[in-house]
């Protein structure tokens, strides 16, 4: 038997190699073997290909047992993956090479992620087909991974929050919310709650697997709304910092990692939660629906803007997009309790070094953590994961319907920059006060309170799992 550390041949006929980030395969035995069913029982029946190339992010496990050489993989395709293994005898004495060929393969593999994470998944068994869809299509590649689950079932609305605030942090290094973004948005304010929040947050990642129908936080972070794909982006998934929002309302302290909206694209979300069989067709029958009743929400509006010029705002994604989390210099020590707040809460006077935007006949206000905020919907191109800023999108009903309806259609394809009618600014924090009861406030796609809220930006205080490990994958500004 020949070995490098790139390099293994077993009996003279079966050669692995690393070629182009691709682990090489070639079997040239007279009668291979059939794969066997002893992989977790997930291997097919059929006869061994001659020639197998395995792209290092699809190669979930390597290792010699007694039955021999395991190579775990999924095959994928643009919307699934599937799992499969080979598995190769080898002879005594080359088990002594490719036991250290294999842990030399999977360090290739999995370069800076963990392996064999330790999860826990919490599936909302409120949403149609997520305990179906998590065991048939995502357990099965953790299981190949060889990660640590423990699964919990949510039993009421609440209760991931409920869950997350009392969970031994030490114990998992990622959890996994089956569900759309209703369900991560808990699990962060269960973080959020505790009196460790700032460890907590910082300590243990937060995923999705995509059960629901916007699914921003995989589209986001994996590129996908692929129950498999999103679970191999899990397996391979590199923590990675994000900011996250705090929001005061009243007396209540939540925080949001997605988005705040309020508005006409508010209104036709939240309005049309009934007509979710519609799918796609839905935003585009709400933006309709709502245009014909009203066009201006009337409100306060005050943002500490960092930067407003579009052309500024896109320099500034270009120069910060592939740059890690550098943590900013503390002016205080860190706070062991809680998530301090740099500008008070809405309670407090306003800072008089913030803006006050004319919003007399603000017609949309969307502010995201996020450039997509649901599937082929890239409202926010220049957001970027860590850079301590938020995106402010504000359109103004003065317009006129026609140029506001131009600009809601169009936004989705990553042109807001292009539109002379929508105004982008990044920002550290606003104050929004609805001046009438009538409207809708959604955040992270949930309802909350139509009232004055005021947001301000946690750098880099979460952490999630992505393939990167420092931005989205949603392509820039278009």
């Amino acid at each position: 038997m020949h070995s490098s550390p790139h390099s293994l041949t077993l009996a003279q006929s079966v050669r692995f190699s690393i070629q182009d980030n691709t682990l090489s395969i070639v079997d040239d035995r007279p009668s291979r073997r059939k794969t066997q069913r002893s992989c977790c029982g997930l291997l097919s029946g059929s006869d061994f290909a001659p020639h197998y190339a395995i792209p290092s992010y699809n190669l979930l496990n390597a290792y010699v047992a007694p039955g021999g050489l395991t190579i775990a993989f999924v095959e994928s395709t643009d919307d699934d993956a599937t799992v499969n293994a080979l598995q190769y005898p080898l002879a005594e004495k080359e088990k002594e090479t490719a036991a250290p060929w294999a842990e030399q393969v999977l360090d290739w593999a999995y370069g800076r992620a963990r392996r064999h994470k330790r999860l826990k998944v919490i599936i909302n068994s409120f949403c149609d087909n997520a305990y179906h869809r998590y065991k048939t299509q995502a357990d099965p590649i953790f299981a190949a991974a060889q990660c640590q689950v423990d699964i919990q079932k949510t039993e009421h609305r609440g209760h991931a929050t409920d869950i997350c605030e009392a969970l031994d942090i030490h114990a998992y290094d990622a959890i996994i919310c089956c569900s759309g973004d209703g369900l991560p948005h808990e699990a962060f304010n269960g973080l959020a709650k505790r009196p460790d929040a700032q460890d907590a947050l910082a300590n243990i990642a937060v995923a999705m697997i995509p059960c629901g129908s916007g699914n921003a936080m995989s589209w986001n972070l994996f590129n996908t709304g692929s129950v498999s794909l999103a679970a191999l982006g899990i397996v391979k998934g590199l923590e990675t910092p994000m900011d996250l929002l705090s929001i005061t309302q009243g007396d209540t302290h939540t925080v949001s990692f997605l988005s705040q909206c309020l508005g006409v694209l508010a209104d036709c979300d939240l309005k049309t939660e009934h007509l979710r069989w519609m799918g796609d067709h839905r935003f585009f029958y709400g933006v309709f629906a709502t245009l014909a009743q009203r066009s201006a929400y009337p409100c306060d509006l005050a943002i500490n803007v960092v930067l407003d010029d579009n052309a500024q705002i896109q320099n500034h994604y270009a120069n910060k997009k592939n740059q890690p989390f550098t943590p900013p210099p503390a002016s205080n020590p860190p706070s062991p309790t809680g998530l301090p707040l740099k500008f008070g809460t809405v309670q407090d006077p306003l800072p008089p070094t913030w803006e006050i935007i004319p919003a007399d006949t603000l017609a949309s206000f969307y502010a995201s953590n996020m450039a997509v905020v649901s599937r082929d919907t890239n409202f926010f191109p220049a957001s970027l994961a860590s850079d301590g800023l938020m995106d402010i999108m504000t359109i103004d009903a003065s317009v006129g319907w026609i140029k506001a309806l131009e600009a809601i259609i169009k936004l989705p394809q990553a042109k807001c920059f292009r539109l002379p009618h929508v105004q982008m600014r990044k920002a550290a924090a606003y104050r929004l006060t609805p001046r009438d009861g009538d409207g809708c406030l959604s955040v992270d796609g949930e309802r909350y309170p139509f009232e004055a809220f005021q947001v301000e930006v946690h750098q880099g205080l979460a952490r999630v799992l992505s393939k990167s490990g420092v931005s989205y994958e949603a392509p820039g500004p278009a």
